[in-house]
This record gives C-alpha cells, sequence and structure tokens, in this order.
C-alpha cells in the first residue's frame, strides 16, 4: 500500500513540475504584441481574478493547449501503468485532485464532460452552455472547442475514449459501437481585457 501511495505522489510532483516548466515557456508577449479583434468589445474581467493572474489570449491559448497535452498524457500514463482492477481510485478521478492543484496555483480551471458516452459521475454532465455547445461540437468531430466569455478563454478538447474506457462507461455487455466515442476535458484560462476572440 505504501509503494502505491509514493507512486501516485512521485506522479503527481512530477506533473506539478512539468506545469511548472510548461508555464514558464508560455511568457507573456510584449504590450505591443497583442491585437484586439474583439472590435473594442473585450471580454467582463472577472473580480475574482487578480489583474496579476490575466493573460493575454495568445498565452491563455497557449497554456491551454500545454495543459490539454500534459493532463491527456498523464492520463494514458496512469491508466496504462498504475490503473488496476484492485485500486480504489480511478485515474481520471485521481486527475481531478491535480486539476484542483493546478487551479489553485493559476487560477486555471480544468474539468472533465461527458460527451457522447454516459457520464461516470453527475460532475461530469456538461453544465453551461459552453459546455454543452462543446459537448456537440466534439460529438460531431470536432477535436477542440473555443470561446472567449466573463474574462475567460474556454477551451473544450476530445478526449478519444478506446474499448476499454467505453466497456466501463457504457456497461461491459454493450455492443461495440462504431461510432466514435468521446470525453472532453474542458480548460478555463483567466485572460485580460487586452485580448481577443479565438480563430
Amino acid at each position: 500500500m505504501k509503494a502505491k501511495c509514493s507512486i501516485w505522489a512521485a506522479m503527481i510532483c512530477g506533473m506539478a513540475g512539468v506545469l511548472c516548466v510548461a508555464y514558464a515557456f508560455c511568457a507573456e508577449p510584449s504590450a505591443g504584441s497583442r491585437n484586439n479583434l474583439n472590435g473594442g468589445n473585450p471580454a467582463a474581467p472577472d473580480a475574482a481574478v487578480d489583474e496579476k493572474d490575466r493573460v493575454s489570449l495568445a498565452v491563455a491559448k497557449d497554456r491551454a493547449q500545454v495543459m490539454h497535452d500534459i493532463y491527456v498524457a498523464t492520463l494514458d500514463v496512469m491508466h496504462h501503468r498504475f490503473f488496476r482492477h484492485d485500486s480504489a481510485v480511478v485515474p481520471a478521478r485521481a486527475m481531478e485532485d491535480v486539476f484542483s492543484e493546478i487551479q489553485r496555483q493559476s487560477k486555471a480551471e480544468a474539468r472533465w464532460i461527458s460527451v457522447n458516452t454516459k457520464a461516470m459521475s453527475i460532475n461530469h454532465e456538461p453544465k453551461s452552455r459552453f459546455e454543452m455547445r462543446a459537448a456537440e461540437e466534439i460529438a460531431a468531430g470536432k477535436a477542440k472547442f473555443e470561446l472567449v466569455e466573463d474574462g475567460y478563454y474556454r477551451r473544450a478538447g476530445a478526449i478519444p475514449l478506446t474499448d476499454g474506457c467505453v466497456s466501463c462507461h457504457e456497461g461491459f455487455f454493450k455492443a461495440t459501437s462504431k461510432t466514435p466515442k468521446f470525453a472532453g476535458l474542458v480548460i478555463g484560462v483567466p485572460i485580460n481585457g487586452d485580448s481577443v476572440k479565438p480563430d
């Protein structure tokens, strides 16, 4: 049991280190490199986020992509190397603890949403209009859906589900579907008033 705890602790510490390095590579560009394609109508600021925690849209997009890649890679490694049927915690659930820690450090949000399979938790049901639209877009085959709203750059990326994932989400005895199945990873990064809409 202690060995398993040590492995989990090492994984989470390693993730935190990788994210710190990734954060350093996504430095804020100079004010002169910012473009305002919102037509002078930037997203409304969120009072709960300090100005020092806001970044330009270009940086938010870079960070969201980096975060998506790291979270997906970590999930994959945890499933293939550390997940065993006798484990008490499913890796996707363990990742939510990582999401919470990263949000505490950076104010960037992350959460899972169900797309075209049964949600494993009521917390994974798409809740906002953005998440509902993202689930529709991902189910239709889009790799990502993004939007600027309420002082955040929001990005939902597709998480392809393998047969092993689907057998758990939809039941071991359900016939194999020919339709690709997905979950979604939603990331929100607070942005400043000089930011622009996504391409």
